[in-house]
């Protein structure tokens, strides 16, 4: 029997507004905070505080954040997934397009640009190297939705996580390596992840436990002992408690205790974007800086670092 399986590649990231302004800051901000993945209260009750509060006072304040790190061709994140997809196109014999969990381009294109080049079965590969139902979980959910409007659904192959990959762990120590080559090695490594509320963690999701395990590798891999390397959780939202040590209060502290020069990335994030351009390069140095630190050294993400998509190789081809 012939087989006429072809393949193609969705990589998948959270999004981001079209543009730096407040009504599509706005736009992004609803369709993000209305998925339960994100946040889970009773939608009678969170609705009206989501419509009625927090979108006209955070969009045009997020939007001025966003501003601050445009790029020529667009939000950085978006800039960088593309980039992304296009070494992976030249180093595959298969498509790659790209799909966003909201805004744009979104899962349902990206689906469809697939099947319009003939492919049949799907490798999604979601670039949340750690799980949570919060991202993972949500790409799932919005590629359900995205199959609702095609007739003939493909088969796909869905990458749930990549938190201890080895070409994963090797790609962030080159990294912190690269830096240290060209700013000199701090007192201390901080590996700031994005947060999610305590309680989620509490009930289940497994996203504390890949993300202490990626830092367990990295510190391995470096050869850094326990005091020098440590891992906190950002992008905090709301009064409920999130998952902790939390990166600012953390920060805040460092010099304090001797740590001066601090050396700092993001392994949960798989593509610079406004939580690493903006709250960590920018205030996060000014905050230690502000408590006494003397030299503040953010590391960028991995991007379309050569290690990087060698690894999103080697997942698609297991």
């Amino acid at each position: 029997m012939q087989n006429d399986k072809k393949q193609g590649v969705l990589l998948v990231n959270l999004g981001t507004p079209d543009e730096a302004t407040a009504p599509a800051v706005k736009r992004f901000l609803s369709q993000f905070l209305h998925d339960k993945r994100v946040v889970d209260m009773t939608r009678w009750l969170w609705c009206p505080i989501l419509h009625g509060a927090i979108l006209p006072i955070r969009a045009p304040k997020v939007a001025k954040l966003y501003q601050s790190v445009w790029l020529d061709d667009g939000s950085p994140l978006l800039v960088y997934s593309k980039k992304q997809v296009e070494k992976l196109r030249t180093l595959v014999e298969m498509p790659v397009e790209l799909g966003m969990t909201y805004g744009n381009p979104s899962l349902q294109s990206g689906i469809e640009s697939l099947l319009t080049q003939g492919v049949n079965e799907v490798i999604v590969l979601p670039l949340y190297p750690q799980y949570s139902g919060t991202t993972t979980a949500a790409v799932s959910d919005g590629l359900t939705k995205a199959f609702q409007n095609i007739s003939v659904m493909p088969a796909f192959r869905f990458i749930r996580d990549y938190h201890d990959h080895p070409l994963y762990i090797k790609a962030l120590a080159e990294s912190v390596k690269r830096s240290w080559q060209e700013n000199g090695q701090g007192d201390y490594l901080l590996c700031s992840y994005h947060g999610i509320p305590k309680r989620y963690a509490d009930n289940g999701d497994i996203y504390p436990q890949h993300c202490d395990r990626t830092t367990t590798l990295l510190a391995r891999e470096l050869g850094l002992a326990p005091n020098q390397i440590g891992m906190t959780f950002q992008s905090r939202f709301g009064r409920e408690e999130w998952l902790q040590p939390y990166t600012d209060k953390t920060i805040e502290t460092l010099p304090g205790k001797g740590i001066k020069k601090l050396d700092i990335l993001a392994p949960a994030f798989s593509a610079d974007c406004i939580e690493t351009l903006e709250e960590i390069s920018d205030q996060c140095r000014e905050l230690f800086m502000e408590n006494g630190g003397e030299k503040f050294t953010y590391i960028p993400c991995l991007n379309d670092d050569e290690l990087h998509i060698r690894m999103m190789i080697d997942l698609i081809s297991d």
